[in-house]
């Protein structure tokens, strides 16, 4: 079943507990929250009190989704903050401290993920596969929502899919970046599992109908 996971970072701020119960009640299955550190990526949003907060108020699965340096640093606050699952960036460290991350994050029974940036080919992940939960593709570059969907990346959605029914069938390919109904079904047929969607939700006011939307391939 294709999951939908709600950017929070295209949500209302002024009105965030009221968003999140709305996507929560028309059928979202993640809640995504993007955490940027300025460093990583040329933005910066929110960190380990609001997510902290967010848990407080949902039940909703939280696909926290580090775009930070060196996130070894801090899989263990933002699971201590309530995180589900924590998916953070193969470029934004060296090898062995990536592995260290995936390790501390394992080690308290979470769901762990990578993501991968337009650029970065899938083949970075080859050392990991067999030990991650979810992979990530982005389909815009990191650090900034509303921008337009890269079409070039669904051939790395497919050779990622692949490489996954091979290695590690159980774990979950996600996709953000320029989701909506449009491009959702381009993204399940070359294998996306776990759509992302900001702006493609949180602008609607029908949102189970986005939700709903989304889904169908």
């Amino acid at each position: 079943m294709i999951k939908i996971a709600p950017s929070l970072l295209a949500a209302d701020f002024t009105a965030l507990g009221r968003d999140i119960k709305e996507v929560e009640q028309a059928g979202a299955d993640y809640l995504h929250i993007d955490v940027m550190d300025g460093i990583f990526v040329p933005n910066i949003s929110i960190g380990i009190p609001v997510v902290k907060a967010i848990r407080g108020i949902t039940d909703l699965v939280l696909d926290v989704h580090l775009m930070i340096t060196r996130p070894v640093r801090y899989v263990d606050a933002f699971i201590d903050a309530g995180a589900d699952i924590v998916v953070f960036h193969l470029e934004a460290d060296e090898p062995q401290n990536i592995q260290a991350a995936i390790d501390k994050v394992k080690a308290r029974k979470k769901r762990v993920g990578l993501s991968l940036k337009p650029k970065t080919p899938a083949s970075t992940l080859i050392p990991y596969i067999d030990q991650l939960d979810l992979i990530l593709v982005m389909t815009v570059e990191p650090g900034f929502g509303g921008q337009a969907f890269m079409a070039d990346q669904l051939d790395k959605i497919r050779e990622i899919s692949a490489m996954l029914l091979a290695h590690n069938p159980a774990c979950e390919l996600e996709v953000d970046g320029g989701i909506d109904p449009k491009t959702a079904p381009l993204v399940i047929e070359a294998g996306g599992q776990v759509l992302v969607a900001g702006n493609a939700i949180f602008k609607e006011t029908d949102r189970a109908a986005v939700i709903a939307a989304l889904r169908e391939v």
